[in-house]
């Protein structure tokens, strides 16, 4: 990934109110669209997010909009998906 997800994440942080004030606002965006992933680098993304005012609002916004990048609310997109389609999700509705 390139520098691209940090523009993306600047932009949003214009077109939603509550980003401004997240507390991701004052970090590198490489620490939540790294260009490698780490267990180390997912913490530090995460330590920021745990002291973050608009966590909640974040993290509905990355389930509602299906974020397919980065770490959103405390979440990784593998979170996040676990989240949105839960194990047996697809039995059940066929069931």
């Amino acid at each position: 990934m390139s520098h691209q997800g940090g523009d993306v994440m600047r932009m949003m942080v214009r077109d939603i109110g509550w980003a401004a004030r997240g507390a991701c606002g004052t970090s590198d965006p490489e620490l939540f669209f790294p260009l490698t992933q780490s267990a180390e680098h997912e913490a530090r993304a995460k330590a920021v997010c745990e002291r973050c005012p608009v966590l909640n609002e974040c993290r509905a916004y990355a389930l509602r909009a299906a974020e397919p990048e980065g770490i959103w609310g405390g979440l990784t997109v593998r979170e996040r998906r676990g989240l949105r389609f839960p194990t047996g999700w697809r039995q059940a509705a066929t069931g």
